[in-house]
C-alpha cells in the first residue's frame, strides 16, 4: 500500500496480462489468484479523485462498473487454454 494509486491500480491488470500471455502464447491453463480484489477499487477511486472526477453516490469513481468489467471479461476461456480466478474481496 506504499505505491503510488496509478501503481497500484495496475498491478490487477498486468498479473492479468501475464496469465493472457501464458494461456494464449503458451496453450496452458491458468490459476490466477487476485489477493484483494478491494485493492484494484480503492487505487481506482483514488486515480479517479486526482484526475477531479465525481465519486459515484456510494463514493467509489464513476468508471468502476467498465473497470471491474473489463477485467473480470478478461478472464476466460479461449481454444488455446483457460483462465480461472480466485478472488477475495477483503474491506480493508
Amino acid at each position: 500500500m506504499n505505491e503510488p494509486p496509478g501503481a497500484r491500480a495496475r498491478v490487477a491488470l498486468t498479473g492479468l496480462t501475464v496469465a493472457e500471455y501464458f494461456r494464449d502464447q503458451e496453450g496452458q491453463d491458468v490459476l490466477l489468484f487476485i489477493d484483494n480484489i478491494f485493492r484494484f477499487t480503492q487505487a481506482g477511486s483514488e486515480v479517479s479523485a486526482l484526475l477531479g472526477r465525481i465519486p459515484s453516490a456510494v463514493g467509489y469513481q464513476p468508471t468502476l462498473a467498465t473497470d471491474m468489467g473489463t477485467m473480470q471479461e478478461r478472464i476466460t476461456t479461449t481454444k488455446k487454454g483457460s483462465i480461472t480466478s480466485v478472488q477475495v474481496r477483503k474491506m480493508t
